[in-house]
């Protein structure tokens, strides 16, 4: 059975791995990958200060991780996304949702790409999936696999996979990953590790979206939740990531992981495999 995919992402090179990873699956056929430009994105806010800031070497570190994670599966693998490359925002106009219903897709997915207002929410209601780097509703918003290094709470690093809606992280949830973390990682290779992962994932979810059961809501704790925004991501934050990771914030938790993680359950779709 062939499964057809609309995807929806941005154009950095994750991104480019997302679409590119997705399309290589024999079962599926994305029919097109609209991919957003870099405009307003965290690279170009932090890169256009003067100073040689802090956050401008993480992101710069994360460019280089990512190459490492990515490169050579894109520059070598043949392209079967079919991309469109738009502006940030231009996905919600009346012409691509008119573009992407001619294309009758049988679900559509979204990674890090603008928040969703058009009729898509609408036409393909059940059949729009996002995939949200964070756990929700633990961590809803920007950065939400960077806080919990902030935060002590490295049980919150993971991935979501939701049904879209009109709100930001919050549709209903599909099914969850915590991150594979390993003693010796540094920030950016628990979170590119996370997003391969991620991609794994959602081709299992793809393929077996038809017979997903529906998953009953997280009972949580409402003090355990955490929202932040783009201008939260502060060189006094990053100060205590670095500083957290330096002090042993992996192996702390690795050496009492299971315990800290029954905790603060996730949802895990049993039709995923």
């Amino acid at each position: 059975m062939i499964f057809k995919v609309v995807l929806i992402t941005g154009s950095e090179l994750r991104h480019e791995f997302f679409r590119k990873f997705i399309a290589s699956n024999s079962q599926i056929k994305v029919l097109a990958t609209y991919c957003e430009s870099e405009k307003g994105n965290l690279n170009q806010i932090i890169e256009s200060e003067s100073t040689n800031s802090l956050r401008r070497q993480h992101l710069n570190a994360r460019k280089i991780t990512e190459n490492d994670f990515f490169g050579v599966f894109c520059n070598h693998i043949i392209d079967n996304s079919n991309p469109i490359f738009i502006e940030k925002g231009e996905i919600n106009e009346k012409k691509q949702v008119e573009n992407i219903l001619s294309l009758n897709p049988d679900i559509l997915v979204s990674y890090g790409c603008s928040i969703i207002k058009s009729d898509l929410l609408q036409l393909f209601h059940g059949k729009f999936i996002n995939i949200h780097l964070g756990l929700s509703p633990y961590y809803r918003g920007s950065g939400t696999n960077f806080w919990p290094i902030v935060n002590n709470e490295l049980q919150f690093i993971g991935a979501t996979f939701m049904h879209i809606d009109s709100g930001i992280d919050t549709g209903e949830i599909i099914h969850q990953i915590r991150a594979d973390i390993c003693i010796q990682d540094n920030i950016h290779q628990i979170g590119n590790r996370l997003i391969k992962d991620s991609f794994v994932e959602c081709v299992k979810i793809i393929k077996n979206f038809k017979d997903l059961q529906k998953m009953a809501s997280l009972e949580f704790d409402k003090k355990s939740e955490r929202y932040y925004k783009k201008k939260d991501f502060t060189e006094e934050a990053l100060l205590i990531a670095y500083k957290n990771m330096n002090d042993g914030l992996i192996e702390k938790y690795l050496h009492d992981k299971n315990n800290i993680d029954e905790k603060y359950p996730i949802i895990i779709n049993s039709q995923i495999k």
